[in-house]
C-alpha cells in the first residue's frame, strides 16, 4: 500500500472529533434531562389548569435559555483552561530544549526504548526526530499533544449550546399536550425519544456499538426525571 493510501486510510480515525463530540453529547443529554426534569418537577408540584401550563411553558423556555448559556460559558472556560495547560507545557518544553538539548535527546531515546526499540535504534530515531523538529517530537511522544486532538474552546462552546438547545426543545414540545393532565406523560415520552436519538447519534459519530451507549443515556435520563418528579410531588403534597 502506498504511503498516500495510508494517509487517506488514517482519515477514518475519529480522534479528530474529540474536540467537540464530548461537548455536543453532554449538551444534548443535559438539555434533554435538565429541561425535562425541570418541567416534570414543576408539573408534579403544581395542580392542573391553564395557569399551571402557562407557568410550565415559561419555566421550560427560561430553563433552555439559561442552560444553553451556562453550558456554552462553562464549556469554553473549561476547554480554554485545558488549552492553557497545553500551552504552558509547550513553552516549558521549549525552555528545556534550549537549556539542555542533550538530556532531552536522551529522554526521547528512553521513551522509544520503553516502546520496544533497542537502545541503539531508539537513539538513532531520537536523533532523527531532533534533527527534524525536536519540539514537535517531544510534544507528541513525551506529552501526548497532537494537533488533531487539540480541544477547540469556541467550537466546543457552540456545539454545547446548540446541542443543549436542541435537546431542551424536545421535552419542551411535550408541554403543549392538548390535555393538561397528560402533560407530564407527554414530556416523558418526547424525552425518551430524544434520549434514544441522542444515544444512537453519539454512538454512530464515535464509531462504537449502538445498544450499550443508548441504554446508558436512557437509563441516566430516566433516573434524573424520576428523582425530580418525586421531589416535585413531595413539595406538592407538603404544600410548599
Amino acid at each position: 500500500m502506498a504511503l498516500e493510501d495510508v494517509y487517506q486510510r488514517n482519515l477514518h480515525h475519529r480522534t479528530h472529533r474529540a474536540g467537540w463530540l464530548r461537548a455536543a453529547v453532554l449538551g444534548a443529554n443535559d438539555g434533554l434531562v435538565s429541561t425535562a426534569s425541570l418541567m416534570i418537577g414543576v408539573t408534579a408540584a403544581k395542580s392542573g389548569g391553564t395557569d399551571a401550563q402557562t407557568f410550565l411553558i415559561t419555566a421550560g423556555a427560561a430553563g433552555i435559555v439559561a442552560g444553553a448559556m451556562s453550558m456554552a460559558v462553562g464549556e469554553y472556560v473549561s476547554v480554554r483552561s485545558q488549552n492553557d495547560i497545553e500551552e504552558s507545557d509547550r513553552l516549558l518544553e521549549i525552555e528545556h530544549l534550549a537549556i539542555d538539548p542533550e538530556s532531552e535527546l536522551l529522554e526521547l531515546q528512553e521513551i522509544y526504548i520503553h516502546r520496544g526499540l533497542t537502545p541503539e535504534l531508539a537513539l538513532e530515531v531520537a536523533k532523527a526526530m531532533h534533527d527534524r523538529d525536536p519540539l514537535e517530537a517531544h510534544l507528541r511522544d513525551e506529552l501526548g499533544q497532537h494537533p488533531h486532538t487539540k480541544a477547540r474552546p469556541v467550537q466546543a462552546a457552540v456545539a454545547s449550546a446548540a446541542a443543549f438547545t436542541s435537546g431542551g426543545l424536545i421535552p419542551f414540545i411535550g408541554a403543549f399536550a392538548p390535555t393538561p393532565g397528560k402533560v407530564a406523560l407527554s414530556i416523558v415520552g418526547f424525552t425518551v425519544v430524544g434520549l434514544i436519538f441522542t444515544g444512537i447519534v453519539s454512538a454512530k459519530t464515535a464509531g462504537s456499538k449502538i445498544i450499550a451507549p443508548t441504554l446508558r443515556v436512557i437509563l441516566g435520563g430516566c433516573v434524573g426525571m424520576a428523582i425530580t418528579a418525586g421531589i416535585g410531588q413531595l413539595l406538592h403534597v407538603s404544600g410548599i
